[in-house]
């Protein structure tokens, strides 16, 4: 069974007498333990996908599922129950709060969630051994390298067990060390817990460890299939036309 499927998904806006078409067509299924990318220049939808897919922004038209579950047509308390129990956002920016502990800040939204301090604090501190953070467990986010800031945030993101975790450019805000690091431990702890990850990110050195890269061309999501650029936003280098003359016969 899929976590996460979007069918025939189409998005536009109107502004004034002008309309636009952002996604035209958009087709997905991501299964337990499988982890996509998603990959294209800055404006083509990339973002507009990941929260339609979060449950944040509605379709103009097509269908989400979550575990088969038609949630576009869902009331806002359902969507908001299933946001909060079944889906992580791990976003650019950590988002953490600076007066609390790496250990509070994961074990915030189980405690806000209703769950007691003694069973947060357990829950919180395995996930975080499993980020390699361990020894980490008592500092404030000012006192973490910006990769281990960028774990903390992958740990809240996972504490409560989604099903589905959705991280918009994860990795944007580090050097190239770093971004491999958190890229590789976020792989390796979703293929451990068995959760579905759709990942946006420019890089596609780091795309090419994920299950299925997917890009959007001309507001179509579909497979992608060039793997020649490092970047998607650089332009490709043009080949040089050689002056030499041809001797072939």
């Amino acid at each position: 069974m899929s976590v996460l499927r979007l069918h025939n998904i189409q998005k536009s806006y109107q502004q004034g007498a002008t309309f636009f078409e952002i996604i035209k067509s958009a087709n997905l299924s991501i299964k337990s333990g499988e982890v996509f990318s998603l990959i294209g220049p800055s404006g083509c939808g990339k973002s507009t996908v990941l929260q339609i897919a979060g449950l944040l922004d509605a379709p103009s038209s097509g269908s989400v599922f979550i575990e088969d579950l038609e949630c576009n047509l869902q009331s806002d308390i359902v969507t908001t129950d299933i946001r909060r129990d079944k889906i992580g956002f791990i976003y650019q920016s950590h988002h953490l709060l600076v007066d609390f502990t790496a250990l509070e800040n994961v074990m915030l939204p189980l405690l806000i969630s209703g769950m007691n301090r003694f069973d947060s604090h357990d829950k919180a501190e395995a996930v975080l051994k499993d980020l390699n953070l361990g020894h980490r467990l008592k500092n404030l986010p000012t006192e973490l390298s910006g990769g281990e800031q960028q774990r903390v945030a992958i740990a809240r993101a996972l504490v409560h067990n989604p099903k589905l975790i959705l991280a918009d450019e994860p990795t944007g805000n580090l050097d190239p060390t770093n971004s491999n690091v958190v890229f590789d431990e976020l792989l390796s702890i979703a293929k451990k817990r068995g959760v579905a990850v759709l990942i946006v990110t420019h890089n596609i050195e780091l795309a090419q460890k994920t299950d299925k890269i997917y890009t959007i061309n001309k507001g179509l999501l579909e497979l992608y299939k060039d793997e020649a650029s490092t970047n998607i936003d650089e332009p490709k280098p043009q080949r040089r036309r050689s002056n030499r003359p041809n001797n072939k016969a």
